[in-house]
């Protein structure tokens, strides 16, 4: 099969988020991955970075739809999957879809809504199905949840289950742009050329329909993943459960995870092969979020990325 479709793809989506989504290279990119393989991101970051901007960007350029939820502790699981109303004129339920019924939904500070509102999104987010009713109902193929936190601010928050946070493949760091990224992009504001009147312009293209992306995700199947590599990726999963700063290890979903995420950042690097430097450069996004570490680690200061690469040193490369 030939990829050379998915890197022009991958290469002009970048150059359009680029127009509104200033300083955030390696951020879009890592989107970009999770939406190649199909899978869903948690975003760290504090306010201000344009992680909302950022899904409402990528959803433009790649033809799919965008759907915002606030989570709040009053939010209900019905407030995202919907519910059957009754209309008396026609004497029978509709349904009235949730904004989960979307491609790309950003699940804006989703740690501030209690668990079982939570778990509304669990089904959604394995099966690709919501059930209201004891009626099922199927999501759009491109289906993607970015959810997103604000790392300092914890009060009044319900911290995500392991089993909800093992659910995403990658978690994504927003920090704040550099001096001269951030310069720009105060000019950019005062001018007529503000990031949002940017994308609200026209002057963002789209690259792709949703259909076609569907059927250009296949095509990272074509790319060349040697079997050692495979095994490489699984050792380095296996030794976050047995190092001694690690209380609660990755699980066999970061190993599928870590392999499908190094293919695309193949992709993205404009390969059709896979490297051990694209399983190293995935290594902290999907297993950051999945580590636990011993307390009297995290008293001294270790971190969870720390350890990582200490894994990383451990496992010997295949040639």
């Amino acid at each position: 099969m030939n990829t050379e479709h998915l890197k022009h793809t991958l290469i002009r989506a970048r150059a359009e988020v680029a127009k509104v989504v200033i300083g955030q290279a390696e951020v879009v990119d890592r989107a970009l991955i999770c939406i190649f393989t199909n899978q869903h991101a948690l975003i760290e970051g504090v306010p201000g970075v344009a992680k909302t901007l950022l899904v409402r960007t990528l959803a433009h350029v790649l033809g799919c739809d965008f759907s915002r939820i606030q989570f709040t502790p009053d939010l209900m699981p019905s407030d995202i999957t919907g519910t059957n109303v009754f209309n008396l004129q026609r004497n029978e339920f509709n349904l009235i879809r949730g904004p989960v019924f979307t491609s790309f939904l950003l699940a804006d500070e989703i740690n501030r809504a209690p668990a079982k509102t939570q778990s509304a999104l669990l089904q959604a987010m394995q099966e690709r199905v919501v059930t209201i009713d004891r009626d099922t109902h199927a999501l759009p193929p491109n289906f993607t949840v970015f959810a997103t936190q604000n790392p300092i601010e914890y009060e009044g928050t319900y911290p995500l289950p392991e089993a909800q946070k093992d659910r995403f493949m990658l978690k994504i760091t927003m920090r704040p742009p550099e001096r001269d990224e951030e310069l720009s992009l105060a000019r950019r504001t005062l001018g007529t050329d503000s990031p949002e009147a940017t994308l609200a312009s026209g002057a963002v293209q789209r690259v792709i329909t949703a259909d076609a992306l569907v059927a250009l995700r296949a095509q990272l199947a074509a790319l060349t993943l040697r079997e050692e590599l495979s095994a490489y990726a699984v050792d380095i999963v296996r030794a976050t459960r047995a190092h001694e700063s690690v209380l609660v290890g990755a699980g066999p979903r970061a190993s599928q995870a870590l392999l499908l995420a190094s293919r695309a950042q193949a992709a993205l690097a404009g390969r059709d092969f896979v490297t051990p430097d694209d399983i190293k450069a995935m290594a902290v996004p999907v297993l950051d979020h999945r580590l636990i570490l011993r307390p009297e680690f995290e008293i001294e200061g270790v971190t969870v990325s720390e350890v990582i690469q200490k894994v990383l040193q451990e496992i010997a490369v295949p040639r």
